[in-house]
């Protein structure tokens, strides 16, 4: 008996292929073979490319904003507190030792000035410890070592003081056993610091400026610029209308997007190099060669008090002369118009001092120290005293010109990004919704 097959029966051969489609077309999901199918696959890709864009840019210009609100407010302020606690260490060493070559009684102006240095570098230690988390950081040892041995130090002053007040040679050896334990323990410590958050400065720099991941988000704009382009093309060319109004506005919140990123990373880019080429590194070189400078000055001084004829101070002195006039050289080049005369003026006054202390090693090796204390620590215009202080006068502008390029460079670079991030985030989110709107509206023709 032949079965009989009704038309609709779910075992119809023609039917089953056939149903899957059927309930695809149903629940609205055309076939990608079909106009509709095709402008819905292009608008999810649309609307996936500007989120998946918007994403990206907003990530690179969150990292370059937040590297150079690092590098300004954090690492550049800590890089300086590391800079003028080495310095402080060091000119509070220098003023100890020249103070003692006045005799009993050295001038309170140098008192004062060495208690300010001390003050100045147990704050600046403290500053320090406490932005690298305490004692336990990278560079926790050096900041303990500073922490432990500054009081062992100025407690060495202290005797050489007390003794030297009260006449007895004992004064200037606690005066050396001092200097050796500035030059031997602290200065080291405080460098490794310095060098410490000077790296991490230039690395927030280095962040900031880096041009990678910044090509390689605007490249992808530019592609999903093309891909906008080709889509509105491909709708004029099925549907035969000249503009669709979502894609276009779509095209315009890239194009602003694009635009706002190019000119925001080339100016804060162009700004942040300038902070760092013409501000923070001469300043770096120019604290280089003051420190070169106190180094030199203290071998000149400790030359004296010692008296012993060892050649080690003056060979000292040489080294540090070699340093001082290399780095002014460099600083030279690199400060910026405001700095330069300083510069200049602080070269002429380090060659002048070079003079004046070969006129002292004569009288050394003479054995007049009389007249080589007078020429060392007098206040006459051609003495010793007198140049190294001008000099430190002229580092001291050169420096601070450079820190105020750094600051306003820094600042205008980093305000380059400022409303960078929400804007973008805005302007991809306007670039999906205008994708979907325009090719909904021309999806809505075909129901």
């Amino acid at each position: 008996m032949t079965a009989t097959v009704t038309r609709g029966s779910p075992a119809a051969g023609p039917g089953v292929p056939g149903r899957p489609a059927a309930r695809r077309r149903r629940l609205g999901f055309p076939r990608a073979s079909t106009m509709p199918g095709k402008v819905r696959l292009i608008r999810a890709g649309l609307v996936a490319a500007c989120l998946a864009w918007g994403a990206l840019a907003a990530l690179m210009v969150n990292q370059h904003a937040s590297a150079a609100g690092e590098a300004t407010a954090t690492s550049e302020p800590l890089s300086l507190a590391a800079q003028q606690m080495y310095q402080s260490l060091a000119d509070a060493d220098v003023t100890a030792s020249t103070g003692y070559l006045y005799g009993r009684t050295p001038p309170f102006a140098y008192r004062q000035r060495y208690q300010r240095d001390i003050a100045a570098a147990s704050a600046d230690l403290k500053a320090v410890t406490a932005a690298s988390g305490g004692t336990s950081g990278a560079v926790g040892t050096h900041l303990s070592t500073l922490a432990a041995d500054l009081p062992v130090y100025t407690g060495y002053v202290e005797d050489g003081q007390t003794y030297n007040s009260l006449g007895y040679p004992a004064g200037g050896s606690f005066l050396e056993v001092a200097s050796e334990e500035m030059h031997l323990t602290l200065l080291p410590a405080a460098r490794a610091v310095y060098a410490h958050e000077n790296a991490q400065l230039a690395a927030a720099s280095a962040r900031a400026t880096g041009l990678p991941l910044a090509v390689v988000t605007l490249a992808a704009g530019l592609a999903v610029g093309f891909f906008l382009y080709r889509s509105q093309r491909w709708l004029s060319r099925r549907t035969h209308r000249t503009l669709n109004v979502g894609l276009l506005l779509a095209s315009a919140a890239g194009a602003v997007a694009l635009i706002w990123m190019a000119v925001a990373l080339l100016g804060g880019r162009a700004d942040l190099l300038r902070a760092t080429g013409h501000g923070s590194t001469p300043a770096e070189t120019l604290a280089q060669a003051d420190i070169a400078a106190l180094q030199a000055r203290g071998d000149e001084t400790l030359n004296l008090i010692s008296r012993t004829g060892d050649t080690d101070f003056q060979a000292d002195f040489g080294t540090a002369q070699e340093q001082l006039s290399t780095l002014l050289s460099s600083a030279e080049s690199q400060s910026a118009a405001s700095a330069a005369g300083s510069v200049t003026a602080a070269r002429h006054e380090a060659s002048s001092w070079f003079a004046v202390n070969q006129q002292a090693q004569k009288l050394d090796h003479a054995h007049d120290y009389g007249a080589e204390t007078q020429l060392v620590i007098g206040q006459g215009q051609g003495s010793a005293g007198t140049l190294f202080v001008r000099l430190e006068a002229d580092l001291d502008a050169a420096v601070h010109a450079d820190q105020a390029v750094f600051a306003d460079s820094a600042a205008a670079g980093s305000g380059a990004f400022t409303g960078l991030v929400a804007g973008v985030a805005v302007l991809a989110l306007a670039m999906a919704a205008g994708c979907a709107w325009g090719l909904s509206r021309r999806l809505a023709e075909y129901r």
